[in-house]
């Protein structure tokens, strides 16, 4: 088993160790990053500039390779070709703040597993819904044991042609997890603000801001099953036609 392990917060970032550490546990692990932070970086893939790809070491002297590409490009170069070994599985994280609902699409580890899975690799990406305002470093390590028992049930069962698991993890200790929950995406609520400024030479910018966004909290949902303490195993579809619109847009006269 040789399982891809990258990340949209950087090589050096602590989930993506927590996470390779756990991994290891499975099988042969190479690690294959970003060298800088790409949160909200969406579905990238760099086609105007060379990309460079350079050997580095984790915080624990094992090695990686870091690259200055977006996190899809840090899946889709191991994939072509520059690790010569077979990948079986990706598994993209852990992110230090949950991916729910809407967040998938600007997500760089949900879109890193999506990469994975457009190559016809298997892609799970992990997220900790860790609390707002938290001070000090984040406790990963249960996040860790769920993406490898997920691993785990992927690699037993395998998973259907064009799906994409999206793992958020509760703040808690393994044994306070209330357990597993299959669910669907649900509703995020985004309390986005424009700040318009003037820089010193009298020219306009602009900060996308304000409060952080909430979400709705209904049964079955990604939402709902964090609240109840539940990890919440989301399978999403890389297939985004929306078969009964198409019956309705089939009406129309053009």
């Amino acid at each position: 088993m040789h399982i891809l392990v990258t990340n949209d917060d950087g090589v050096t970032a602590p989930g993506l160790l927590a996470l390779a550490q756990e991994m290891r546990k499975l099988g042969k692990v190479t690690v294959f990053a970003p060298d800088r932070n790409w949160s909200a970086s969406g579905h990238v893939k760099t086609m105007d500039r060379p990309l460079r790809v350079r050997e580095t070491v984790l915080a624990d002297g094992t090695p990686a390779f870091a690259s200055d590409g977006a996190p899809s490009d840090c899946v889709a170069i191991p994939l072509l070709g520059f690790i010569e070994e077979d990948v079986d599985l990706v598994v993209s994280g852990i992110n230090p703040n949950a991916n729910l609902g809407h967040d998938v699409t600007y997500s760089g580890t949900v879109t890193a597993a999506m990469e994975a899975v457009i190559a016809g690799v298997k892609g799970i990406a992990v997220s900790l819904n860790s609390p707002e305002g938290h001070k000090g470093p984040l406790d990963y390590s249960t996040a860790a044991i769920v993406a490898r028992r997920v691993a785990e049930r992927v690699i037993a069962n395998g998973l259907p042609e064009g799906v994409v698991l999206n793992v958020n993890v509760p703040y808690l200790k393994e044994n306070e997890l209330a357990g597993y929950m299959i669910t669907r995406q649900g509703l995020r609520v985004y309390r986005d603000a424009l700040d318009a400024r003037v820089d010193p030479r009298g020219k306009p910018y602009f900060w996308i801001g304000g409060e952080a966004p909430t979400g709705v909290f209904e049964n079955g949902t990604d939402f709902g099953a964090l609240e109840d303490g539940y990890v919440s195993i989301t399978p999403l579809q890389l297939d985004l036609t929306h078969y009964k619109a198409m019956e309705a847009l089939r009406k129309w006269k053009f």
